[in-house]
């Protein structure tokens, strides 16, 4: 059962009731990312969640560390496009032990001059561990791609230049900023009634300034021809990623988008994988993948494969793209989909830290909580006809986005490119 109250500065206290846990996961959400930057701020979410780690006006790094570990619990923070997250996860009568941390890192960063310089070379490690891996890159490459001259076609973590720009003054700014009661939810899922939790949190959530919600640049999604970009680098394999934009987190189309991907790609059941890794042996990893915005989405498709299987690979991916255009799944792999689907959710919910995620995205994303029985509903009410359509609504050769990083021949180049035309 999910509750949510709202006090009177505007933050939120949300709740999911799993009485038969013995754990708790709390997470304190910000409602700002990397869409939220302009271009000279690029990384600053990120780099604020780091610091938010290293010291408040109470405790250093290593006590706030200490006070969560010591009784057993581990702490952890995220950063995506659209929000930011810190968390917490330990025994239930632990809980006001995770309570008054978090809050505290919330509400009281010190942004200790030293401690953002030492922070810096972190995230300059952390980035460039993700560019020396092929399988990360292909798929920054093509945010670019998707999204030109757009926060979300940046890197979440920033690029060198930007992380070397930012000081310790645009974190302290950005996060008064940002960090406001209107654009801040707390959320705790285990065996605590709501009440108890409202009536302990209330008095750090209080203390949260209010402010306004921050704006974001939409996306428009007219594209009129394909685009490619190869960034070359010294490998084994090639890996190549397609991207397909699709629709909003609120539109239908959403459901049999989750259907299609899991027959395109989701699982080792799929078409994809079946077809490149099991029938011709081109791909070791090959998979698809759905990520949804406030005003817009996305389909991936990336795999890992040798370079003289190229071009066959690329040939593979696109028929089985095409397939769902041409005719309707079989009732029985539409049936196998949505199984996997509903399976998969339940599964998921079952641990009070996915619960906890799952509650906050829900709540930022829809300004509500969205049950999981009504996912099951829509699930079930998807035809083949439906899947069908979609994939013809989005699956248009103009609409096609191509990334690889690797070793590329400049010839081959040419022969991709007239491909995609």
């Amino acid at each position: 059962m999910y509750e949510v109250t709202q006090l009177s500065n505007g933050t939120r206290i949300a709740t999911a009731h799993m009485p038969q846990m013995a754990s708790v996961s709390l997470g304190i959400w910000s409602g700002s990312g990397s869409r939220h930057e302009s271009a000279s701020l690029n990384g600053v979410s990120h780099f604020i969640e780091h610091v938010l780690f290293k010291g408040t006006s109470r405790r250093n790094a290593k006590e706030i560390s200490e006070s969560v570990e010591g009784i057993g619990g581990y702490l952890n923070a995220f950063t995506s496009e659209e929000n930011t997250c810190y968390y917490a996860k330990a025994r239930a009568d632990k809980w006001e032990i995770l309570a008054d941390v978090l809050m505290d890192m919330y509400l009281n960063p010190s942004f200790d001059r030293d401690e953002v310089e030492k922070e810096r070379e972190v995230i300059r490690e952390e980035l460039a561990m993700y560019l020396d891996q092929p399988s990360q890159h292909v798929l920054e490459l093509l945010n670019e791609v998707l999204w030109p001259n757009h926060p979300l076609g940046r890197c979440i973590t920033g690029t060198n230049s930007s992380i070397d720009r930012l000081k310790a003054s645009d974190l302290r700014r950005y996060w008064k900023k940002h960090y406001v009661s209107s654009n801040t939810i707390i959320v705790l899922a285990g065996p605590l009634e709501h009440q108890t939790v409202v009536k302990k949190l209330s008095k750090y959530a209080r203390r949260i300034t209010k402010g306004k919600l921050p704006s974001w640049k939409p996306i428009k999604l007219i594209q009129h021809s394909p685009q490619f970009q190869i960034r070359p680098k010294h490998s084994e394999q090639i890996h190549l990623a397609f991207g397909i934009k699709t629709s909003s987190r609120h539109d239908e189309h959403r459901y049999s988008l989750r259907l299609l991907n899991t027959m395109l790609g989701e699982n080792m059941s799929s078409r994809l994988f079946q077809r490149l890794r099991e029938d011709h042996g081109l791909a070791y990893t090959v998979y698809s993948n759905l990520g949804f915005f406030d005003d817009t989405g996305f389909l991936t498709i990336a795999a890992g494969i040798d370079a003289a299987h190229l071009e066959k690979s690329m040939e593979l991916i696109h028929d089985t793209l095409l397939e769902f255009c041409r005719k309707k799944p079989l009732r029985k792999e539409l049936n196998q989909a949505r199984d996997y689907l509903i399976g998969q959710l339940d599964l998921h919910l079952e641990n009070t830290e996915n619960h906890m995620i799952w509650l906050g995205e829900q709540i930022l994303g829809f300004g509500k909580p969205l049950p999981s029985s009504l996912i099951r509903e829509r699930l079930m009410a998807v035809s083949g006809e439906a899947v069908n359509h979609t994939a013809n609504l989005f699956f248009k050769p103009e609409h096609l986005n191509l990334a690889i990083v690797g070793k590329v021949a400049k010839k081959r180049i040419q022969v991709l490119q007239n491909w995609l035309q």
